[in-house]
């Protein structure tokens, strides 16, 4: 049995360091796109993990909600309100706004994003949280992110070592004079693009970090419904009866909502999805380039090729399978190298930058695609191709 070896592959080895300058050329694009994605990712991650984390079936927000980063107050009546319709089983009133914490180390002063609600009636569904809502309800004793930014120190670290309480300071945003609390517990949250670090507080103690808030004002109401309640049917209700200075979301809504908002209505997702476009772009430029070379120093063997009967077909062939070949091996050390990547970007930055075989498809696709496109491209020098003009 003889196995032929195709000729995309023999003319890609013939010139083994112009091979892999170009397979080199072409994964330093592919890493571009896998980073991008991978940031892309970890900002709708993280700014929906508070959303994917409540209890509840449906969420009352202001109508002048924009994001859960940005105070959109609403009265907590229209939470209450809600009871009053068939189906709905309890409600929880949430509190969340932005506080400095104060280093306890250097003395050093950062924005930490405060959480509070009724521990009677939780609304974050962590197993870290509910285990120590006993804690909580002790007035200025409050949770602290493990996931939090080194910026804040080693709180976590020192907690879990010591296993008793530290005192830290807490100053609201108009205030030169801080709150002491103590930190009672851990939870694993993390940051985002938008926040650094997190604590979770009780109501009262959110009220007394953020003096300038009032009790009856609240960013989000979680809505439990009774079991077999039809969800649709009461969030029409919901939005019929209640008054529009509210805005009634499921869960998925909810979320859906927030991610449009970092996508569309931020610098940061604009520039996201710009550079993933621009990288596509560039890579189709360079892989053009390294196949447009390949067919010019190859020329006189592509027309010794058409003068002995082979057509344009197979010669196009040819070019789009040294396009393959190269987006293939471009691809595996490119995924390789993103894997070391985006843990250090992790580490670094407490984001969830991890490796999806969403966005691992998504890449490999898209570089097929890219190189073809390019091939499809460079191929238009074989069509204009007269083995008499080149003998």
């Amino acid at each position: 049995m003889v196995v032929k070896t195709p000729l995309a592959w023999l003319q890609l080895v013939r010139n083994k360091v112009r091979s892999l300058v170009a397979v080199a050329g072409i994964a330093f694009i592919v890493i571009l796109m896998f980073m991008q994605l991978g940031f892309q990712d970890a900002l709708y991650s993280s700014a929906t993990q508070v959303h994917r984390n409540l209890k509840g079936d449906l969420f009352l927000i202001s109508s002048q909600y924009k994001a859960l980063t940005a105070n959109q107050s609403f009265f907590r009546t229209r939470l209450y309100q809600a009871l009053a319709f068939d189906g709905v089983e309890s409600v929880s009133p949430m509190y969340i706004g932005f506080a400095k914490f104060k280093n306890p180390v250097n003395g050093q002063k950062y924005s930490i994003y405060v959480i509070g609600f009724e521990p009677g009636k939780p609304v974050m569904n962590m197993p870290e949280i509910e285990a120590n809502l006993d804690k909580i309800k002790i007035p200025d004793v409050v949770l602290f992110d493990r996931n939090s930014r080194k910026e804040f120190g080693n709180i976590a670290q020192k907690f879990e070592k010591e296993k008793t309480e530290q005192f830290i300071e807490i100053f609201p945003f108009n205030s030169l004079t801080g709150y002491r609390v103590r930190v009672g517990g851990l939870f694993s949250l993390g940051s985002s693009f938008g926040v650094d670090g997190n604590l979770i507080v009780s109501d009262s103690t959110f009220i007394r970090i953020l003096n300038n808030r009032s009790a009856e004002m609240i960013d989000v109401g979680a809505i439990t419904l009774k079991p077999g309640a039809n969800l649709e049917n009461i969030k029409r209700e919901l939005e019929a009866n209640l008054p529009n200075d509210v805005v009634v979301f499921t869960r998925q809504g909810f979320i859906n909502f927030e991610k449009e908002y970092w996508a569309t209505r931020t610098p940061i997702g604009f520039i996201l999805n710009l550079m993933l476009s621009m990288a596509s772009v560039v890579g189709i430029v360079i892989v053009y380039q390294i196949l447009y070379s390949n067919i010019s120093n190859q020329l006189v063997a592509y027309a010794t090729l058409k003068a002995i009967g082979y057509g344009n077909n197979y010669l196009y062939n040819v070019v789009f399978q040294q396009a393959f070949i190269l987006a293939v091996l471009s691809y595996i050390p490119a995924y390789a190298i993103c894997l070391g990547l985006y843990d250090f970007a992790m580490q670094a930055t407490k984001l969830p930058i991890m490796m999806s075989s969403h966005n691992a498809i998504i890449v490999l696709i898209s570089t097929i695609l890219m190189c073809m496109t390019s091939g499809a491209l460079a191929i238009n020098q074989l069509r204009s191709t007269d083995p008499a003009d080149i003998f």
